[in-house]
């Protein structure tokens, strides 16, 4: 529709308000895009809004540009009262909210799910369908056999759950004005959120590319930003994201911001027209609750880790304690302060809890476990050593690393997990010592376990120290004599953060709820309302350490460094301290059991009661 023209004149629009004739006739055609005005027409008769049929007929309103239509538009056009508009965009809406071509998923976690066209549209091309190829858990699928899905089905079901809150939102409140722009622009962040991910997910933006490109700062969302346009403009998308409504490039960076957030942090972009600072471009502060949806910079709490939740606890075996059907029924957009933001019933805080404390289950049981931590150790050290030898064709013909390629999206879009079987498969001579390590994850030939432990809270390891603690182990001297020296090469320290995602913060003060006698006024509330079994703390340190070498006298050297290690920097004594080094771990006064209550023995009080009847049977044969 011509804008311009339609706001040369403003007439005042007063319809008759009858009832829809009966027998009222459908559309001519299946497709609204193909519907000439007397099909629209149509269209409002059967929908019960004949009165503003001949307002579509003098403004000569086709179904092609239904989709440009707007509030705005139809208060120019006449049509005053701000509940016949709301009645005439909700059910235009419903055209592209369940089109007729939607396409079908049959998906293990959330059952048949329907996705729009142009969803459909993004997902057939090279770009997105290279997440077939990306494991969701990466090398964790070598520990959990089951763990098995890749990022592809995770992007789909994130796009599922988008619509579906976004939705619910929309039908609930219809006073905020989300119109089906607003819809499809989340339901395209939640597929494209994870287009940038590397070779084993968060092992490639994690371990691998901080070795490679040290000077580099660089995540995965990064690549997802430029991943999605190389996507639009390669495919030629552009054309089919008109023809859905879309408003470009204004729609473009209300999708990019929803996955990586501002352009410019701090600086004063996107200023709403009262002045104050909001730093967002794609839509307005009154619509702020939108980019809550894909990805929380807030609270953490988003449709992203509903899915993976969910999709992990099923290939794991784990049990999801966090039920999302309840979050979806209560989510409500509420005035905190100057902005408006998603809320839940105060009676749901139980169930917040239990979302953040599966996904510390999930972190401690699968995404941190020690073996499949150091099997992408060696994972990321065979890539290490294969990077310079690996050539990537992008752009232009113009040849990439392994390292590089995120450099290129052409490159980029061929890099996958396929790595591990191109370093593997090799007949260079130059690539024999990674394809050593490889073949040793796949014998089961790992780097040894030594062991676990904790610094104290106060005393956590900041992140640049994290690679002087193989040197600190290493130089170690027990008080017991070592038959072999190991040097820091010979180990591999593994710092973990274990937290609810915001460090030391408790995520749920910043949610906010409201009651059901009152729901437009929302309340916090205090851990000590909830229950007083929730956590002290939120967050803890992990040192998991491993040693290279594999021989015995090797190993029980590691272990007696690691454990004097600990006495030293005084943290936690690893679980099998007293087994492996019982004569240093007395040495530690408050490594001792002191609980009167238990049955257990103490190996130190074994060894030494062993040594008094040797010593009581030498005496005695002395006197024999």
């Amino acid at each position: 529709m011509n804008r311009c023209e339609s706001r040369k004149r403003r007439r005042s629009f007063s319809p008759d308000r009858g009832s829809p004739e009966p027998g009222v006739l459908q559309p001519r055609k299946s497709n609204y895009q193909e519907w000439d005005v007397e099909d629209v027409c149509r269209f409002l008769r059967m929908k019960g809004l004949g009165k503003f049929e001949q307002l579509f007929r003098d403004e000569k309103l086709s179904g092609a540009a239904l989709p440009f239509l707007t509030d705005l538009d139809l208060d120019q056009l006449g049509v005053s009262p701000l509940g016949d508009r709301l009645k005439l965009i909700n059910c235009i809406d419903t055209l592209w909210q369940n089109p007729i071509d939607a396409k079908v998923f049959n998906d293990p976690i959330h059952g048949h799910i329907e996705l729009h066209p142009l969803l459909v549209r993004i997902i057939d091309t090279p770009q997105f369908q290279r997440l077939r190829f990306i494991k969701q858990l990466g090398g964790t699928y070598f520990v959990y056999p089951g763990a098995s899905h890749n990022r592809f089905e995770h992007s789909i079901g994130v796009a599922h759950l988008a619509g579906q809150l976004v939705k619910a939102l929309c039908g609930r409140q219809p006073e905020l004005r989300i119109n089906h722009r607003d819809i499809l622009c989340v339901q395209i962040a939640g597929l494209c959120h994870d287009l940038g991910h590397g070779p084993f997910s968060h092992l490639f933006d994690g371990k691998f590319i901080p070795l490679t490109r040290k000077d580099l700062k660089w995540k995965h969302e990064d690549a997802s930003l430029t991943m999605f346009e190389h996507l639009i403009t390669s495919n030629g998308l552009e054309a089919t994201l008109l023809s859905y409504g879309l408003v470009l490039p204004e729609d473009l960076k209300f999708i990019k911001e929803q996955i990586r957030g501002p352009a410019t942090r701090g600086d004063r972009v996107g200023v709403d027209p009262k002045g104050s600072e909001w730093p967002y471009k794609g839509r307005p502060r009154e619509k702020g609750f939108l980019y809550e949806i894909v990805a929380n910079k807030r609270t953490g709490i988003d449709v992203d880790k509903w899915d993976y939740f969910a999709r992990d606890c099923h290939h794991l075996g784990i049990r999801n304690n966090f039920d999302l059907e309840r979050f979806l029924k209560f989510a409500r957009v509420c005035e905190v302060g100057k902005r408006k933001h998603i809320c839940t019933r105060d009676k749901e805080v139980g169930d917040l809890y239990n979302m953040f404390h599966t996904r510390n289950t999930l972190h401690r049981r699968a995404y941190q476990h020690r073996v499949g931590n150091i099997i992408g150790c060696m994972i990321t050290e065979a890539m290490v050593l294969a990077d310079p030898h690996i050539q990537i064709s992008g752009a232009g013909g113009k040849i990439y690393t392994i390292s590089t390629a995120i450099d290129d999206m052409e490159a980029y879009t061929k890099l996958t997990d396929n790595i591990f079987e191109q370093i593997l498969y090799s007949s260079k001579p130059e690539l024999w010592e990674a394809r050593k390590i490889l073949n040793n994850v796949l014998c089961r030939r790992l780097y040894k376990w030594i062991g676990q432990t904790q610094p104290a809270a106060e005393a956590m390891i900041e992140q640049e120290e994290f690679n002087e603690l193989a040197n600190q182990i290493a130089a170690v001297a027990p008080s017991t004599s070592l038959e072999v020296k190991l040097g820091p090469e010979d180990f591999i320290v593994n710092v973990v953060q274990m937290d609810y995602g915001m460090a030391e913060k408790d995520p749920i003060n910043k949610v906010r709820f409201y009651c059901k006698n009152n729901p437009n006024r929302t309340i916090k509330i205090r851990k000590d309302q909830v229950s007083q079994l929730l956590p002290e703390r939120f967050t803890e340190q992990l040192i998991q350490v491993y040693c290279k070498k594999s021989d015995d006298q090797s190993l029980q050297a590691a272990r007696k460094q690691f454990v004097q290690w600990c006495i030293n920097r005084d943290f936690t004594k690893p679980r099998d301290g007293d087994i492996v080094a019982p004569e240093l771990t007395p040495l530690k006064p408050d490594w001792n059991n002191s609980d009167g209550d238990s049955d257990d023995s103490n190996p130190w009080d074994e060894l030494q009661s062993q040594r008094q009847a040797n010593s009581h049977r030498s005496l005695a044969k002395a006197f024999d």
